[in-house]
């Protein structure tokens, strides 16, 4: 898909560097920054969920009911396993 971005000029030159000296297109350039960008974001995001969620999933495309569900849960399981302090 073909779509046009404004890009600073400092970052521009910067990517179109660094794709020549990896031997490989601008376009494959972006494209492969923007993947591992998202790859990264979602593991971080994976990291962070609670252990409920990987069975069940994350309910992407309802953010807020997931927070309040994710809430109500960790509601029920503080009152069934107070966490202990150390």
């Amino acid at each position: 898909m073909k779509t046009t971005i404004d890009i600073p000029d400092d970052l521009f030159r910067l990517a179109k560097a660094r794709a020549s000296l990896s031997g490989i297109s601008l376009r494959q350039f972006v494209s492969n920054t923007l993947r591992a960008q998202l790859e990264h974001e979602n593991n971080l995001a994976q990291a962070t969920d609670p252990p409920w969620m990987k069975g069940f999933g994350g309910l992407a495309d309802l953010g807020a009911e997931t927070a309040r569900i994710r809430d109500l849960i960790e509601e029920e399981f503080e009152s069934i396993e107070p966490e202990h302090e150390s």
